[in-house]
C-alpha cells in the first residue's frame, strides 16, 4: 500500500507539531523568561522615579532604591565571591583528598541556593507592597530589613512565616523595618 505524498507530508508535520508542543509544555527555559521578564520590569521601576511638581510639569528623579540596601547587597555579594573563590581553589586542588573537594563543592552549592533563596524571598516581600527589602541569612540567622512608610508586628510576623516555609527551617529570624522617605 502507497501512501500519497500529501498524506506522508500532513503526518510528518502533525507529528512535529506534536513533539514541539510537548517540548514548549515541558521546557524549563519558558518559566525563567517570565520570571526574567518581571524582574527586568522590577529593575525598571527602581531606577526611575517620576513625580509630579506643583507647575504640572513631571521631574525624573535619581535612584529610587536605597543606597544603603544597595550598599549592604553589594558587600554581602563581595563577601560570598570570595569564599566561593577560596572553595574553588580547594575543589580544583589535586593534592587534597576527594572527601575535602566534594565538601568545597557542597558548601559552594550551598552558598549559591542560599543566594537564589534570599532573591526570592526579596521579591515575595516587594510583592506584598513594601519599597524594598534586604534579606541576609548567615549561617544560623535570618535578618530580614524592610524599607516601609508603616510597620507592625502582625506585619513582621507575616515575614517571618514566609521566610519559614521558603526556607523551609526554624532559625532565628530578626525582621527591622527602615522608614520609608
Amino acid at each position: 500500500m502507497l501512501l500519497k505524498k500529501q498524506t506522508v507530508w500532513l503526518l510528518t508535520m502533525l507529528s512535529l507539531v506534536v513533539v514541539l508542543s510537548v517540548y514548549y509544555i515541558t521546557s524549563p527555559e519558558q518559566q525563567k523568561s517570565n520570571l526574567a521578564g518581571v524582574e527586568e520590569k522590577k529593575a525598571d521601576d527602581k531606577e526611575t522615579a517620576a513625580t509630579e511638581s506643583k507647575d504640572g510639569k513631571t521631574v525624573i528623579s535619581g535612584i529610587a532604591s536605597d543606597e544603603k540596601f544597595e550598599a549592604l547587597r553589594m558587600k554581602l555579594e563581595e563577601q560570598r565571591t570570595k569564599q566561593k573563590e577560596e572553595l574553588q581553589t580547594v575543589a580544583a586542588s589535586t593534592d587534597l583528598p576527594a572527601e575535602q573537594r566534594s565538601e568545597a563543592i557542597d558548601k559552594m552549592n550551598k552558598i549559591d541556593a542560599i543566594s537564589q533563596k534570599e532573591q526570592i524571598l526579596e521579591t515575595l516581600i516587594s510583592s506584598m507592597g513594601y519599597e524594598d527589602a534586604l534579606v541576609r541569612a548567615d549561617g544560623d540567622n535570618v535578618r530580614i530589613t524592610v524599607k516601609a512608610k508603616e510597620h507592625s508586628a502582625s506585619a513582621a510576623n507575616e515575614i517571618i512565616q514566609m521566610v519559614r516555609t521558603e526556607l523551609g527551617s526554624f532559625q532565628p529570624v530578626a525582621v527591622q523595618f527602615d522608614p520609608a522617605k
